[in-house]
């Protein structure tokens, strides 16, 4: 289960609006500064660990860069959203960032609304006004390495991958 405080995005956020070219030459540290600078750019000073936040459709269109590592980075708990680009939901996966498609979760949320996460049972709760609504499921497999912390961690645990430290 995740709790967590919402902020709100529209449709169409590309990974580019998210992690500008820029930053991509920058430290996995210093990328993050560079969330949402574009369209929020007092973004990264107000979220918090364990905020969640709430897309509309075709979430993360774009390039393939590794914005939702920084989200992860920064703490972002997990990502709604009305639809997710395949390529960004793939980079979320990788990178352990729990990505959830939710059609019609941008009607049911404002920002700044409590949200709670149940992957039990794929719904999600607004704590603030009570209304509830299922979420698409992610495949076991996905939700796994999702959890892990992405592919890395996940091979590490499972003794397929030296961790990080150790490798020369």
């Amino acid at each position: 289960m995740i709790t967590g405080r919402t902020w709100k995005f529209g449709d169409n956020i590309n990974s580019d609006l998210m992690l500008p070219g820029p930053a991509s030459v920058l430290s996995e540290q210093e990328q993050t500064k560079w969330l949402f600078q574009a369209n929020r750019p007092d973004w990264v000073e107000k979220v918090r660990p364990g905020d969640i936040i709430v897309g509309g459709k075709s979430f993360g269109i774009g390039s393939g860069r590794p914005a939702p590592r920084s989200l992860r980075n920064i703490g972002v708990a997990c990502l709604l959203a009305e639809s997710i680009s395949r390529l960004f939901f793939r980079n979320a996966v990788n990178f352990g960032l729990l990505a959830i498609e939710c059609p019609g979760v941008t009607a049911m949320v404002d920002e700044g609304d409590v949200v709670e996460v149940s992957v039990a049972d794929w719904r999600i709760t607004n704590q603030t006004t009570g209304a509830t609504r299922e979420c698409l499921p992610i495949p076991d497999m996905l939700l796994s390495l999702m959890q892990s912390g992405g592919i890395y961690p996940f091979l590490e645990k499972q003794g397929l991958l030296a961790p990080a430290e150790s490798q020369s």
